[in-house]
């Protein structure tokens, strides 16, 4: 459902928020030896959610990623949409660009409903969840 550059980013994102919540910056070796994703793949995956103002970065020999208090309000939905688009919440379960209320196809209202505990799901979800102290050492983020 989610591409492998979503789910990149949003590993990332939770990886940098839970270990930048006291100011450090975080290198791109580091998160992506942390998320096991290719380095260059992964840098420009976050510097495009920079330029979106999901995060910040810094160039130079003790630059990095760093994500604010302000920035850790964001949902992991704002980020999936950023990425992928709204296709996830809103497409066809079976890619029909025809599928409606009016005009349903087979899986329609159930694949309706499964969209919609998604969106829930992933827009009730905040990166700054992840800097609690409590959810630091369970996460796993390799694959």
């Amino acid at each position: 459902m989610l591409s492998k550059t979503c789910e990149y980013a949003l590993r990332a994102m939770i990886y940098i928020a839970q270990n930048s919540k006291d100011g450090s910056m975080i290198n791109i070796k580091e998160v992506a030896a942390q998320i096991n994703s290719p380095e260059l793949f992964i840098a420009k995956i976050l510097q495009n959610l920079s330029r979106q103002n999901f995060l910040q970065s810094s160039k130079g020999r003790y630059g990095g990623f760093y994500i604010s208090d302000k920035e850790a309000e964001t949902s992991l939905a704002d980020i999936i949409t950023a990425i992928d688009g709204d296709k996830m919440f809103e497409g066809c379960g079976l890619g029909l660009s025809s599928c409606s209320d009016a005009n349903p196809c087979p899986i329609h209202n159930t694949y309706k409903e499964a969209r919609h505990q998604l969106q829930q799901i992933y827009g009730e979800t905040t990166l700054s969840q992840f800097r609690e102290a409590g959810n630091l050492e369970t996460l796993l983020l390799k694959r």
